[in-house]
C-alpha cells in the first residue's frame, strides 16, 4: 500500500495515553501501512518524551517510539519543494501566522498529496490545498 495520511503529533499522543483512544486505534489498524510521520512530529515525540523524568512512563513511551514508530512508520523529511510551498503560505498568512512547526507539516503533506490526520483542525484550516481529517471524532 501506499502512504495517503501524515499523521500530527497529537494523533500518536492520542494512541500513546494510558487509556487510548479507541476511535484513533481503530483508524490506525484500518489504515495501516498508508500513514507516515513528519520528522517534525519525530522531533516532537522526542523532545516530549525525553522532557519526561525517569520513569515505567518514559521508558513505555521509549519503547513505542524505538520499537513501532521509528521501524515501521515512514519518517518524511522537510525538503526543498516543501521549504517552497511552507515560505508561500507563510508570506499569504503574514497577517497572522500560524506556528512554524504547523507549516513545516502542513508543508510535508500538501507537496506529498497527503491527507493531514490531527485533532487540531483549526490550526491547518487557514492552509491552501492541504486536506485534513480528524480521527478522534466518529465519522
Amino acid at each position: 500500500m501506499s502512504v495517503r495520511f501524515l499523521l500530527d503529533t497529537n494523533i500518536l499522543s492520542f494512541a500513546f495515553r494510558p487509556v487510548p483512544s479507541t476511535l484513533v486505534e481503530a483508524r490506525l489498524r484500518e489504515h495501516e501501512g498508508q500513514f507516515a510521520i513528519a520528522a517534525v512530529v519525530w522531533h516532537e515525540l522526542l523532545f516530549g518524551c525525553r522532557r519526561l523524568p525517569p520513569s515505567r512512563r518514559r521508558e513505555h513511551l521509549e519503547s513505542l517510539l524505538f520499537g513501532v514508530v521509528q521501524p515501521y512508520v515512514p519518517i518524511l523529511p522537510y525538503d526543498e519543494v516543501a521549504a517552497d510551498w511552507h515560505a508561500r503560505e507563510r508570506a499569504r498568512l503574514a497577517s497572522q501566522p500560524p506556528p512554524f512547526a504547523d507549516g513545516q507539516i502542513a508543508a510535508i503533506a500538501a507537496t506529498r498529496d497527503l491527507t493531514l490526520v490531527t485533532a487540531n483542525v483549526a490550526d491547518f484550516e487557514r492552509f491552501e490545498g492541504l486536506r485534513v481529517e480528524d480521527w478522534t471524532r466518529a465519522r
